[in-house]
């Protein structure tokens, strides 16, 4: 991998935390920001210690200082741990990436009940993530720092706008609760913490590359562009969202889903 041109990148020099990054978008996001210039990052795990290492290893190669710190946000001390550690590490924080959900669709998990895959993505994604940026946010209005910091989530585009079946009941919830608490939060912290949200649509990670055709034709016809979207192209999103230098946005939320295709199939214009 070739790093960018960071010369003229606001992110050059600072620190930042991307929970979730040991594989898929939260790894695509560390890299992306290790590009840009951040100097020093914390990348989350839950189990996955290996991926972790893997992300640090690149963040590494591309001159990115990363530690590796492992904690379960179904556990109010390890996010606790987490949250002081990362402060301990990096001094202060620049940005801070909630991107750490729970997998209910691969694995073990996948073969639960939608009880149970309910329960696991509501103590995970939303008491777990509104525990830990409570005590984010409290660290970074307590710091002093020369530009304003940054808290982004991540969302789901169809959490307001609805999807049939199991996963629209389960996700759509989950991810319209995220959504309300980033909105709110960033009322709360404005005009010291800028807070918003990226919100993907059908996003190619591990469950996308082993779908069905059906999934996968649907992917794509739901997309503007035509294709699944890449982790990498959520990474672009979180990006633009957190650059320092972006000081008048927040309390947004930016899909990442292709455009949504509303036109009808085979309707001439």
């Amino acid at each position: 991998m070739n790093p960018r041109n960071t010369s003229d990148s606001a992110f050059k020099g600072t620190t930042a935390v991307v929970t979730g990054a040991s594989s898929g978008i939260g790894r695509a996001i560390a890299i992306e920001l290790a590009c840009r210039g951040v100097d020093k990052m914390v990348v989350h795990f839950r189990q996955n210690e290996a991926g972790a290492d893997q992300t640090a290893a690149t963040l590494a190669e591309l001159g990115c200082q990363a530690t590796t710190i492992a904690a379960d946000f179904n556990s109010a001390d390890e996010i606790e741990n987490l949250v002081q550690r990362s402060w301990q590490t990096l001094g202060s924080v620049q940005t801070w990436v909630n991107n750490a959900g729970a997998d209910v669709l691969t694995g073990a998990a996948a073969h639960f009940s939608f009880d149970d895959k309910l329960r696991r993505l509501l103590d995970v994604d939303v008491v777990g993530t509104i525990v830990l940026s409570r005590h984010v946010s409290a660290r970074m209005l307590g710091q002093s720092s020369t530009s304003i910091p940054s808290i982004c989530f991540i969302g789901w585009d169809q959490a307001i706008r609805g999807m049939e079946g199991d996963a629209g009941q389960m996700f759509g919830p989950v991810k319209a609760a995220v959504l309300a608490y980033a909105k709110s939060l960033a009322q709360s912290l404005a005009p010291k913490v800028r807070v918003n949200v990226v919100a993907p649509g059908w996003i190619q990670t591990a469950w996308g590359q082993s779908t069905g055709d059906y999934w996968d034709g649907r992917a794509k016809a739901q997309a503007l562009m035509g294709r699944w979207g890449q982790p990498e192209d959520v990474a672009a999103a979180v990006v633009f969202a957190a650059d320092p230098a972006n000081t008048f946005l927040t309390g947004q939320v930016i899909d990442v889903n292709g455009g949504w295709n509303r036109r009808f199939e085979g309707k001439s214009v």
